[in-house]
């Protein structure tokens, strides 16, 4: 209630300016509270509530104070029961207004009470009203009086509006509570926001997320801070719009002028759309087309007729006119040659008759027809009409499928099947008899299957043709043979290139023929053989001036004398041999050199010298010495002959070492793509 006397008291400037408009008495809006706040504490009723002022301001807030007080005290009774008593069944439940109020008073306590003994917080997120959260909180905290609660309303002793807002909110002075304070300290507030733990601040209120919205259906809830609003989740669809109210209105496109009517023609609203109706009325006889033309109606086509009988109807412009027949023969008859009278026509004269070349029997107006076998009379069109007995009797006449015939009808079998001798069951047909499938074939129920033997395939064209399975043409075709692939009929094989190649034992990868160790290579005796992919190399060499060789594969200096320019030259010479297939990946490390043991202090360089114009190849420092890596990938095979020099600083004497690396780079695997044409 405190809420409600607070914005009470933050109009009063308006309403005094209104009061002051209108040039009555000058009565202060404290004045006027004051009277029914003193007649509510001495009466306990506001229905009789004598009126100071002809005021309409005054007298509202007459009542609303005067309604305060009675609340205030129904409220009082109301904690006090709960709390004297710790129950409410001594408040009877009336359709009084006080009842209601006593006892909604005294179970809001009872509720602050169980959160208390409870130990639970006593500013719980319940979506109780405003008045029953601060009777909860006060009886939970156990401090607060209906006055600190609720708030005391006005009172005779306010002199102005300073006062009275003090009164109803005394910690808004010193800042205390961010909305109202209830008395004692205790901070509440305004509606839709619930207070803090720190007992000062307020949050808003989710209505939306606590159901406490009265959205309806097919409007979306949406949460604005102390309140919310409902929001229309479904266009309202074309001709109609959205209101403020949130409900559909149609749209009058002849008044907005959105109608796309031609000239001539005048819009007329509907819901939801609209109608073009022509300007021009056609007249009497006439009737209007979509387009506003006038189409003159032929009367004389009606089903009923215009004209009495024995008149024959004429269509006019507009209208139309009844002429006279002078004789009239019906159905079955014709005028006489004088036109005197009408006589019988024989329907049955003629080659074939009335009824098409069955019995015809001429009757006084009419015939009649005997129709022969597998007909019916149309009594209707007076004609034979053919029996569909394969409609008439469905199922019951043929195993298969009934065809009808002028007069009687012949069974039929569906594919794979043939016709019995009793003309309506079906038998299967052996199709396999008659050899149909280029190899195997296999007789079903109705049909027959084509299969083939292996390395076959049935066409896709006849279904019965078995084609050879080219496997070398198949999407894995191209790894099944390392080399070559060899299609034949209803399998393949597979070959190697003829020279540095042989068929492996699963008869389809291709082994490298190593000819050093075979002894097929052409090498001397002076020189050695080394094998590569596919392939082998002679090798030899001649150790230069001033060296000897040491072994297979070395060459080492002589003594210098302390000659500068021997001194400079290597100290060892050494031959190797290295060979890998041309798709190697870059930065592969191909050979590595360095000292054989190592001292402290050692300083270690290695360089490529000679052979490395393109760039195939790059050195960098490694633990101890350094490597070779292969630089940039090779496009075809070849042979490099690369000069590696070794520089080595140890205790202040530099010696070199050159390593002279053969590098045979091979084909990779050779693959021959398969070409059928050239199988």
């Amino acid at each position: 209630m405190g809420l409600w006397i607070l914005l009470l008291c933050s109009v009063v400037g308006v309403l005094r300016a209104q009061d002051a408009s209108v040039g009555q008495k000058q009565i202060s809006i404290e004045e006027c509270c004051s009277d029914g706040h003193q007649w509510g504490s001495n009466n306990q009723d506001c229905t009789a509530l004598p009126l100071i002022s002809e005021s309409t301001t005054c007298r509202i807030v007459q009542e609303q104070c005067c309604v305060t007080v009675l609340e205030d005290t129904m409220c009082t009774t109301g904690i006090n029961t709960a709390k004297e008593q710790n129950s409410c069944h001594t408040v009877q439940l009336s359709n009084s207004c006080d009842r209601k109020t006593t006892k909604t008073c005294c179970e809001c306590c009872l509720l602050g009470k169980a959160a208390q003994e409870h130990d639970l917080p006593c500013d719980h997120s319940l979506a109780l009203s405003y008045q029953c959260g601060l009777v909860s909180r006060a009886c939970c905290l156990d401090g607060a009086s209906l006055n600190d609660t609720l708030g005391d309303g006005l009172n005779n002793e306010t002199s102005n509006d300073a006062e009275v807002l003090m009164l109803t909110d005394p910690c808004k002075g010193n800042g205390k509570c961010a909305h109202l304070c209830v008395g004692n300290g205790t901070c509440s507030c305004f509606k839709g926001f619930k207070l803090r733990p720190d007992a000062k601040n307020c949050d808003d209120i989710n209505e939306c997320l606590l159901g406490a919205s009265n959205c309806r259906l097919g409007e979306r809830c949406i949460n604005t801070a102390g309140s919310f609003r409902c929001q229309r989740e479904v266009s309202c669809g074309t001709g109609y719009e959205l209101t403020d109210s949130n409900n559909c209105k149609d749209i009058d496109e002849c008044e907005t002028g959105t109608h796309n009517c031609v000239p001539d023609f005048e819009c007329q609203n509907t819901q939801g759309s609209f109608r073009c109706h022509p300007t021009v009325k056609c007249g009497a006889g006439y009737i209007q087309d979509a387009l506003g033309n006038c189409i003159d109606i032929n009367e004389c086509l009606a089903q009923t007729g215009p004209c009495h009988p024995g008149q024959v109807c004429i269509n006019n412009r507009g209208s139309y006119t009844c002429q006279r027949i002078s004789v009239n023969c019906g159905r079955g008859y014709h005028l006489n040659v004088e036109g005197t009278r009408c006589v019988d026509i024989d329907e049955c004269k003629g080659p074939d008759g009335a009824c098409s070349g069955h019995g015809c029997f001429n009757m006084m107006g009419s015939f009649r027809c005997e129709c022969a076998a597998g007909y019916n009379f149309n009594s209707i069109n007076r004609v034979c009409e053919d029996v569909n007995e394969c409609m008439h009797y469905p199922g019951r006449l043929c195993a298969h499928k009934c065809v009808n015939n002028k007069g009687s009808y012949t069974c039929t079998c569906t594919t794979g099947f043939k016709l019995s001798l009793d003309g309506r069951n079906c038998n299967d047909l052996n199709e396999c008899e008659d050899n149909p499938c280029s190899q195997e074939c296999a007789n079903v129920y109705g049909s027959y299957q084509c299969y083939c033997r292996r390395g076959y395939q049935l066409s896709d064209v006849d279904g019965l043709t078995c084609e050879d399975i080219d496997e070398c043409a198949l999407p894995t075709g191209g790894h099944i043979c390392a080399f070559r692939c060899h299609n034949t009929g209803g399998s393949f094989h597979c070959s190697c290139p003829v020279k540095g190649y042989t068929l492996a034992a699963n008869g389809r990868s291709c082994q490298d023929v190593d000819e050093c160790v075979t002894g097929m290579h052409t090498c001397t005796e002076n020189q050695s053989c080394f094998n590569v992919q596919g392939d082998f190399r002679c090798l030899s060499f001649d150790c230069p001036r001033n060296y000897r060789r040491i072994g297979e594969t070395r060459c080492e200096r002589l003594l210098c004398n302390d000659s500068s320019e021997c001194l400079a030259t290597p100290v060892r010479i050494t031959y190797y041999y290295l060979t890998f297939p041309t798709n190697i990946p870059v930065n592969t490390n191909v050979f590595r050199m360095g000292p054989s043991h190592t001292a402290p202090g050692d300083v270690v360089n290695i360089a490529i010298v000679t052979g490395n114009d393109d760039g195939y190849f790059r050195t960098e420092r490694a633990a101890n010495g350094g490597v070779m890596a292969v630089a940039r990938p090779f496009a075809a095979a070849q042979d490099f002959e690369v000069a590696l020099e070794l520089r080595l600083q140890r205790y202040g004497h530099l010696s070199t070492y050159l390593a002279r690396v053969m590098v045979f780079v091979s084909q990779e695997e050779p693959r021959v793509p398969y070409n059928p044409l050239l199988e």
